[in-house]
């Protein structure tokens, strides 16, 4: 079995209600035996689609006429933007039943915990200037590259060699993550992060050892925000969603 395929079997019964498909952000609405329920996952596009004979979300204005199954079962899809749906579904439909969630964004929680180590970051996030002279080294791999990072292709170079790997969770979206963890040394701890990662304890049976991600706590108004361009940044500042860490015990 998939890992996606065992964390959705852990799911919670639902029905979708709401799909809004924003600028950076994915964000699905879900009625749950728990309440009202809202994931997000980064938007991606589709390198080969267009919006004329190929588009990118095929049954776009319909996708509510699915079941969720149906909706679910997009995690396959050729179209990157269709897997941002399902995967926020996915994090729509999680139990959220664990206890021991930190409440803590990845930034502060490696400049407490990482300063001493060697860190390889797949994904240039926004800290990662200011979290650089705190840690030994950092290097980060990116697909497109900024100054002072390293090529995605140099992985295979890069990621043996640290004692903690950070990789962003939108490698479950464009199919990159089992590869990558390929790359690790057996006793390198790994962090998945960002608005996409499953915040699911499947996850430390597949070699995550943190998992730093986003809880909705205003789930019509983050499906407000989406629809209107909000970013994560402006999400978090309304008081509308928080970030919690959670670590394998």
């Amino acid at each position: 079995m998939s890992l996606i395929a065992e964390i959705t079997s852990t799911l919670l019964p639902g029905k979708i209600t709401g799909i809004q498909v924003g600028f950076t952000r994915t964000a699905v609405l879900a009625e749950t035996p728990k309440g009202l329920s809202c994931g997000l996952a980064a938007t991606f596009s589709s390198p080969g689609f267009d919006h004329r004979s190929r588009p990118s979300v095929q049954g776009a204005g319909h996708l509510l006429e699915l079941s969720t199954a149906e909706i679910l079962s997009l995690t396959s899809s050729p179209s990157q933007t269709e897997v941002s749906i399902a995967l926020a579904a996915i994090n729509a439909l999680l139990p959220m039943d664990f206890q021991n969630e930190i409440e803590i964004n990845a930034e502060e929680y490696l400049r407490r915990n990482a300063s001493d180590k060697n860190i390889a970051m797949v994904g240039h996030f926004v800290f990662v200037e200011s979290l650089r002279p705190d840690v030994k080294n950092l290097w980060v791999l990116e697909l497109n590259p900024q100054p002072g990072d390293f090529d995605a292709s140099q992985a295979p170079e890069i990621i043996p060699q640290a004692d903690l790997v950070v990789i962003t969770a939108t490698t479950l979206i464009n199919s990159t993550f089992e590869e990558l963890m390929t790359l690790r040394k057996p006793e390198t701890k790994v962090m998945l992060l960002g608005p996409s990662t499953p915040l699911s304890p499947i996850l430390f049976d597949h070699g995550i050892d943190i998992l730093s991600g986003t809880i909705v706590t205003d789930p019509r108004a983050v499906m407000l925000g989406i629809s209107q361009g909000a970013s994560s940044h402006q999400l978090k500042q309304e008081g509308y969603l928080r970030r919690v860490t959670l670590q394998k015990t």
